[in-house]
C-alpha cells in the first residue's frame, strides 16, 4: 500500500541537497465538472481552489505549498474509477471528493488500496462509510438515513391527510434517499399513494406528471437531482397542478430556480444548516463572492474537507496515510462548517438536516 512515504523521502533529500523542498503536496477534488450536474462540480472546484489559496497564504501544510488537481467524473461510476486511477498517478495526498454517491463508493476502493485519504464533501449514501474499504474514507456531509428521517417524519406530520407520491432516479443517491424517506414516513404512520422510479436525464416528464394528476397527488417527494426535479415542478404547473415538491440536498443550487422559474415557488428541501451563515465562514464567503464564484451548496463543504485534512497533516507533521488518519480519528477541527470531528465510521459529527423553502429565486430556512 502506497502511503506517501516517497514524498517524505523526496522532501528530506531536497532539504539536504539544497536547503529547500523539491516537491509540493498535491490534493484533489473530483465531481461532475461537466454534464447535467456540473453546477455541483463548480461548487466543489470553487471551494477547493479557495481552500488551497487560503492554506498556502497561511504558509501551506508543514511548510509545503498545496497544488490542486481537479477531476471530472460526470457523476458516472466507471468514469469515477478511471479518474481515481489517474489521481493515483498524480500522487495525490487527499481526494476531497467525489460528489455523487454512485461515484464515491466505487472510487473509494481505489483510494483505499493506494493509501490515499478520501473525504467526500457531498456523498450521502450510508454505504459509503458503512462499507468503507479502508480507514481513510471520510465525509463532512450528513447521511441519507439522517436526511430521510428528517424528511419522512416531516411528511407524515405535515401532510398526514394528503396524498403523497415518492419517486426516485434509480441512482445510489436518489433511490437511497427516497427509500430512507419512505421508511421513516411509513414508520410514522403515513403510507404513500404512489412509489416509482423515473429515468434521469430526460426532458419530458409529462407521462409521470399526468399519472400524479390522475392520482390526485398533493405532495411529490423526489429522490434525485435538481435538473429533473425542476422539470417536474414546471411541468406540474403547466398541467394546472398545485402539488408541493419536496426533495433533498441536491436542490441546493441556483440552477434549480433557473429551470423552474416561478414554478419553483414553495419547493421544500432538506439540507444541513447553511454554512454560509457561520461566522467562521464569513471571510471565505466574501472572498468567493468577490471573485465571482459561488459559496452555495457544497462549496464550503469541499473547503472544510481540505481544511480538516490540512489540520490533521499539520498535527501529524506529515502527509503519511497512517499518521494523518490517526489525527483525523482523534482530532477536533476548526472549519468553515464549525468545529467538527469524525466518528469510528468516518462520518462527521455535525448537526443533521433542516428544511428549506424556495422563494423568489432563493432558498432559506423554512419559516
Amino acid at each position: 500500500m502506497k502511503k506517501h512515504l516517497l514524498t517524505g523521502v523526496a522532501l528530506s533529500f531536497g532539504v539536504l541537497m539544497s536547503g529547500t523542498a523539491l516537491a509540493d503536496i498535491t490534493v484533489a477534488t473530483t465531481g461532475p465538472m461537466t454534464g447535467q450536474y456540473a453546477a455541483f462540480g463548480a461548487q466543489m472546484k470553487a471551494g477547493a481552489e479557495q481552500a488551497v489559496a487560503d492554506i498556502n497564504a497561511a504558509g501551506g501544510v508543514n511548510g509545503e505549498k498545496l497544488v490542486l488537481e481537479v477531476g471530472d467524473d460526470a457523476c458516472d461510476p466507471k468514469q469515477a474509477v478511471a479518474v481515481a486511477n489517474q489521481m493515483v498517478g498524480k500522487n495525490i495526498a487527499l481526494m476531497a471528493g467525489h460528489f455523487c454517491s454512485g461515484s464515491s463508493i466505487p472510487a473509494s476502493q481505489v483510494y483505499a488500496e493506494e493509501g490515499i485519504i478520501q473525504i467526500s464533501p457531498a456523498s450521502t449514501n450510508p454505504s459509503y462509510t458503512e462499507n468503507r474499504p479502508g480507514p481513510g474514507t471520510y465525509r463532512v456531509c450528513g447521511r441519507d438515513d439522517q436526511q430521510g428521517e428528517t424528511a419522512g417524519k416531516f411528511l407524515a406530520e405535515q401532510f398526514k391527510d394528503k396524498n403523497i407520491a415518492i419517486v426516485h432516479d434509480k441512482t445510489a443517491y436518489g433511490k437511497g434517499l427516497a427509500d430512507e424517506t419512505k421508511k421513516y414516513m411509513n414508520q410514522a404512520g403515513k403510507q404513500e399513494a404512489l412509489y416509482e422510479a423515473y429515468t434521469a436525464g430526460e426532458k419530458d416528464y409529462t407521462a409521470l406528471v399526468s399519472k400524479l394528476k390522475q392520482e390526485n397527488i398533493d405532495v411529490l417527494y423526489v429522490g434525485g437531482y435538481h435538473t429533473e426535479a425542476g422539470l417536474m415542478a414546471r411541468q406540474m404547473r403547466d398541467q394546472g397542478m398545485d402539488t408541493i415538491l419536496v426533495s433533498g440536498d441536491a436542490l441546493v443550487t441556483d440552477e434549480y430556480w433557473q429551470i423552474t422559474g416561478d414554478a419553483g415557488q414553495g419547493t421544500l428541501m432538506t439540507f444541513s444548516p447553511d454554512p454560509r451563515k457561520n461566522p467562521e465562514a464569513a471571510p471565505v464567503v466574501e472572498a468567493l463572492e468577490k471573485a465571482g464564484k459561488t459559496a452555495e451548496g457544497y462549496a464550503l463543504y469541499t473547503y472544510a474537507a481540505i481544511q480538516a485534512w490540512a489540520q490533521a497533516a499539520e498535527a501529524a507533521g506529515s502527509t503519511d496515510y497512517d499518521a494523518v488518519i490517526e489525527k483525523l480519528n482523534a482530532g477536533d477541527f476548526d472549519t468553515v462548517l464549525g468545529k467538527l470531528s469524525f466518528d469510528d465510521k468516518g462520518d462527521v459529527t455535525l448537526p443533521g438536516y433542516v428544511f428549506y423553502e424556495w422563494k423568489d429565486g432563493k432558498y432559506d430556512y423554512m419559516q
